[in-house]
């Protein structure tokens, strides 16, 4: 393991609050939206999440790293998000199958982080005033100098990210002799969304963020996924325009969380800002089409906008988010095309809402009424 001192460390907030911890990770300054996740486990996977991409993560959880780093345990890559804040930085783990501490993952991965923070206090105060921008910094002590540093980081709200952790060339997962194809649109993708892929006996060819439906469909897909991602949805007309054309082929479509937002702009409804968004693996949704109600995990800071999809004569609401009655799934009428603003991939998460996979498998085959 290596050599690990804890130097002080000085989180900045957009609106002038100031924290001092102790630094964790590489020594250095990162910049980001702030956003906190509630999740008690699952700290790879969040780290690695291409939608959070761009924001510096707060981990309400006390204890991070106390169970290592296991290779196997991420959605990516690479590490995404742009900084962490945490309660307890722990770099001893006892977990046999782990392979490193998070010290030497986030030093491997340069990953900027401030330990010792009152996390409790500060969500309280992110939650009262809304997701702002910040600067964490293990070798500047100037204020004045974070403050200049941090007013020139570009607002999340009209930021397009997608394609910066898309990939770059097309890819295939899973088994060539699979009983389906699927076409992904790759905005951010998950690998445990490709993994229930496989393991519904389909075969998914990955494309990158840009790709037009006209290259897509020269593979012939049986279906089309439209992924996950980072940044401001209203920000990528070329993905809309993508999502138009699946719709107008009458292809069978199936959308989560960034891609439920692009499906909504793809049938004339804004998205927007969320004051804090939904970060956990607790949130209650209700399925209001079959009348049940599921434990969800969710990673957005936009969605869409409920008077619009209430007005909307194009798609029907088929879940509500219990919290906040915030739109959680929409199905647009007369195609077969669904989505949803949750993450049934559910890694971290309950396992509640995989019964998605199975009703877009039975939606492409034509078992199900839609």
């Amino acid at each position: 393991m290596t050599n690990y001192i804890k130097l002080p460390a000085i989180l900045l907030l957009a609106d002038g609050t100031v924290y001092y911890g102790k630094a964790a990770g590489k020594i250095g300054t990162t910049t980001g939206e702030i956003c906190f996740n509630t999740g008690m486990t699952g700290y790879q996977e969040i780290f690695t999440d291409p939608s959070y991409f761009g924001q510096i993560m707060v981990t309400t959880n006390a204890h991070i790293g106390n169970y290592g780093i296991h290779k196997d345990e991420i959605e990516s890559g690479s590490i995404k998000i742009a900084g962490l804040v945490c309660k307890n930085y722990n770099i001893g783990f006892s977990r046999k199958e782990a392979s490193e501490s998070i010290q030497d993952y986030f030093q491997n991965e340069n990953i900027v982080g401030i330990s010792d923070i009152d996390t409790r206090a500060l969500v309280r105060h992110i939650r009262n005033k809304g997701a702002m921008n910040a600067i964490i910094s293990s070798e500047i002590t100037d204020l004045e100098e974070l403050k200049t540093r941090l007013a020139k980081v570009p607002s999340m709200d009209g930021l397009e990210l997608s394609s910066q952790v898309s990939t770059k060339e097309p890819y295939f997962y899973g088994s060539p002799d699979a009983a389906l194809k699927i076409a992904a649109l790759d905005l951010g993708i998950k690998k445990n969304i490709l993994r229930n892929f496989d393991n519904r006996d389909a075969y998914v060819q990955v494309f990158p963020a840009k790709t037009t439906f006209e290259e897509m469909d020269k593979w012939g897909a049986d279906g089309y996924f439209i992924s996950n991602g980072p940044g401001d949805p209203s920000a990528m007309p070329y993905a809309i325009e993508t999502v138009k054309k699946v719709l107008g082929a009458g292809k069978p479509m199936f959308g989560i969380c960034l891609g439920h937002q692009l499906l909504a702009e793809a049938n004339g409804i804004g998205t927007m800002k969320m004051f804090n968004g939904h970060r956990g693996l607790n949130h209650p949704v209700k399925n209001i089409i079959k009348d049940h109600c599921e434990v969800t995990s969710q990673n957005h800071g936009f969605g869409v906008i409920p008077d619009e999809v209430r007005n909307s004569d194009k798609v029907e609401i088929t879940h509500l988010n219990l919290n906040d009655q915030s739109i959680e799934g929409i199905r647009v009428k007369g195609k077969k095309a669904f989505s949803v603003q949750y993450h049934p991939e559910s890694s971290p998460g309950p396992h509640d809402s995989r019964y998605l996979f199975d009703d877009f498998i039975a939606m492409i085959k034509g078992e199900l009424a839609w």
